[in-house]
């Protein structure tokens, strides 16, 4: 079977298999015992309450005495169905729970059960700092009663903060954070160095955001390289007055860009008339080819901010500046220098791990989030892990309308700013979310125009967000949104306080408005459960084009060529509601198939990581450089004490494996950019990566041996010895960033893509 046919097999699968969910059965059935403890519980003081805390080892009593920790603590009495989705997280499942159902304390429960059961120490990792902060200090009261130490950690914590922090039973704490700790704590040369403790049961939060839309994204531990030049700034030059299919050419998928002859005879006349596909001339081309895609592909405003002199990328997925995140390979310079910025430190790599790697770390593992079935199969075949979908403790009242879908976008765009205020009129508030920041400010402005007043909540005001979003509810408000803004934050009727809620509530509470369908489902999903929080009255509407680049992209061959539509433009056709649902269908398959391309990469890289992580162990735990020296250069070895043999061995040892391990990411990198164009000449791209991966990685060991007894052979050793002495320096400076993986697409994306363009088109 060739790589397109299946590819399409595959994405054929996706399309037509549905998630499953876990049976709730036998937690339900431990409710009444529950139940029973609660009158008994309420007797005792809260040092006797934290001393049965201490002996909780079952899932109903961690629950009944949960409950009460909560009802002391928090005056909030756990709802039954928190007490499920608890059991459902000790159990190793996902837990679905609707927007504003209670996730925080489930979690909490959660953890304190993990912990009796010998599970600990438990990391929460959330989406951001600002959820792993708030969530800790809120949860506090409750996990001193459980008996319990609790502690969070954000961008700006110390190392001493971090260390701290890791030593608590209960860890809050954003996935990037805990990532690059982990990284840092892998290159440490004192064991004593390093902050965290054994990985052994995280509960992720939002478990949709960070396993599935940022599974693939790389972190990444930098070092300075010295006298690091950029290419890209001077090729920016040249791009820059290049025209759209004069001089280059943009791809039907707006992925890829590339020069026509006509536009790389531009090129090279500017450069006096060099041969860009010279082989000498490679670094010229590649510099060029990355600076047209900065200019031709990424828009300010959409693909990312200009912030304080800064580049800030914009995360597609919630809409949101995704904090300490880069580009690769030289295109966050391309953005700079189209933005008229210098050029930020790109650095040598020193180690990186995929979030879905760094995941898979946990002994433990459990999540929850308001939208989980429609990746369930996603959750099952990266993560063993399957969806419990948690009943709503009061049954949820909201309407969800049909799609309002327009011919044009100038006419859904008329309609949209119509519907709020029609019923802004009334008093009545709107949340409105946007697909991107270019968008949410023109319709602020479109609405400005129109005489509505609103609030703008976009990346570019991102730490505002969660005060924002909580007033959303107000009466007459009018909130403008990228997709995820304000997620982990509920929204309540009347306004944070709820003081106006009667009144919120007659006008048919909040009212929800989509621009625009998403390519998942899963955040349109997210966007509806803004509304309609624990029984309140609310409504949620999409407004859609045929011009939509859903539509375009994905199912153009499906629109009628005149379909049925009334004179404002408002189209009411079958065939063309089944298409804007088989284009969101497709795109969420592409997207499936792209993780998975990408995750079978990484699971040789991540082999090898492991192997290396043994080795590292050993070299800074015990005394086997030591004891290779002694072996290996024995004359020399005898004349030293064994403490400064096994001190010096272990400090070069460490030194030249991390250098090894560098050099290794470097090629595997370069390697891997190039077998993706192997895909269209019929050869399997991961088992040409195999190729080179494979014996590269064995002729590691080998190397950190030889340079090890090199480098000692040929250093004077001394009691004062320090790794400077044999020019063993180490980064003067290192950072961490995360890397927005695919930002144009790989030639196997684009034949991805194609594959599930043609099964729209055979449905």
């Amino acid at each position: 079977m060739g790589v397109s046919s299946r590819l399409k097999s595959r994405v054929q699968r996706f399309l037509q298999r549905p998630g499953t969910t876990v049976d709730l059965g036998p937690l339900e059935k431990l409710l009444p015992k529950i139940a029973a403890r609660e009158d008994e519980l309420k007797e005792l003081d809260d040092a006797e309450l934290t001393e049965a805390a201490g002996k909780a080892d079952d899932y109903a009593e961690i629950c009944a005495v949960g409950r009460e920790a909560a009802r002391r603590g928090l005056d909030q009495r756990a709802y039954d169905v928190q007490l499920i989705g608890a059991m459902a997280l000790l159990s190793g499942k996902v837990a679905e729970m609707a927007t504003g159902e209670g996730k925080t304390l489930t979690a909490a429960i959660a953890a304190y059960g993990h912990v009796r059961r010998g599970h600990g120490p438990v990391h929460v990792l959330t989406v951001n700092d600002y959820l792993a902060r708030r969530d800790a200090l809120w949860m506090a009261p409750v996990y001193k009663l459980l008996g319990l130490s609790v502690g969070w950690v954000t961008e700006a914590s110390t190392h001493e903060q971090r260390r701290a922090a890791y030593n608590n039973d209960v860890t809050y704490v954003s996935v990037s954070e805990a990532g690059f700790d982990y990284l840092r704590d892998q290159l440490v040369v004192d064991i004593d160095d390093r902050v965290q403790r054994e990985l052994a049961t995280c509960i992720v939060d939002e478990a949709d955001s960070i396993l599935i839309d940022e599974a693939r994204v790389p972190m990444v531990l930098a070092g300075t390289v010295p006298g690091e030049q950029d290419p890209v700034h001077a090729a920016d030059v040249l791009v820059r007055g290049l025209r759209n299919k004069r001089d280059y050419e943009i791809a039907d998928d707006g992925r890829s860009v590339a020069l026509t002859s006509e536009g790389l005879a531009r090129i090279e006349a500017e450069l006096d008339g060099v041969d860009l596909y010279a082989e000498e001339n490679f670094d010229h081309l590649s510099a060029v080819n990355v600076a047209l895609h900065a200019h031709a592909l990424l828009h300010r405003d959409v693909d990312y901010i200009v912030r304080n002199g800064a580049v800030e990328l914009v995360d597609e997925m919630r809409g949101r500046v995704a904090q300490r995140r880069r580009w690769p390979d030289g295109l966050q310079a391309a953005v700079e220098a189209k933005e008229g910025l210098g050029a930020t430190a790109e650095g040598e790599v020193l180690d990186t791990i995929t979030v879905q790697a760094y995941i898979g770390l946990y002994k433990t593992l459990c999540g929850m989030t308001a939208t989980a079935v429609l990746v369930g199969h996603e959750l099952r075949e990266f993560f063993k892990l399957e969806v419990a979908v948690i009943p709503p403790n009061t049954p949820c009242v909201r309407v969800d309308e049909p799609d309002r879908i327009y011919a044009t976008r100038a006419e859904k765009e008329e309609a949209l700013i119509e519907e709020i205020r029609s019923a802004h009129e009334t008093g009545r508030p709107v949340l409105v979310g946007t697909l991107d920041v270019k968008e949410s400010e023109q319709l602020a402005a479109g609405l400005k125009a129109a005489g509505v007043d609103c609030v703008v909540l976009n990346a570019k005001n991102d730490e505002e967000e969660a005060a924002i979003i909580a007033e959303a509810g107000m009466h007459s408000a009018v909130t403008v949104s990228t997709q995820m803004a304000g997620r982990g934050v509920d929204i309540r009727l009347g306004g944070s306080d709820q003081s106006d809620y009667d009144r919120v509530a007659e006008l048919g509470g909040l009212y929800v408005i989509g621009s625009g369908r998403h390519d998942s489902r899963r955040v349109d999903d997210q966007l509806r459960g803004r509304a309609g929080r624990q029984g309140d009255p609310g409504n949620s509407v999409f407004f859609v084009s045929l011009e939509d680049e859903l539509v375009v992209r994905h199912a153009p061959e499906l629109i009628p060529a005149s379909p049925r539509m009334h004179a404002d433009g408002l189209v009411e056709d079958e065939a063309v509601n089944y298409a804007i649902e088989h284009a969101q269908r497709v795109a969420e398959g592409v997207n499936h198939e792209i993780h998975r391309n990408t995750w079978r990469y990484s699971v040789v890289i991540e082999q090898q990581r492991k192997a290396l992580a043994v080795r590292r162990e050993r070299l800074l735990t015990t005394e086997v450089a030591g004891d290779m020296l002694r072996e290996r250069c024995e004359e020399k070895a005898e004349e030293l004490d064994d403490e400064l043999v096994n001190r010096v061995g272990r400090s070069i040892a460490l030194y030249h494996l991390d250098r090894l391990w560098a050099e290794h990411l470097a090629e595997l990198s370069e390697v891997r950019e190039g077998v993706h164009l192997r895909a269209l000449g019929r050869l399997d791209p991961l088992d040409e990566f195999h190729r080179a991966a494979v014996p590269a990685f064995n002729d590691l060991f080998p190397k950190i041996e030889e340079r090890t007894v090199a480098t000692f052979e040929e250093s004077e050793i001394t009691e004062d010895w320090e790794p400077e002495v044999a020019t063993l320096v180490r980064p003067s400076a290192t950072w961490t960033y995360l890397v927005h993986d695919n930002p144009f697409g790989s030639e196997l994306d684009r034949l991805i893509s194609a594959v599930g363009r043609r099964i729209a088109s055979s449905r």
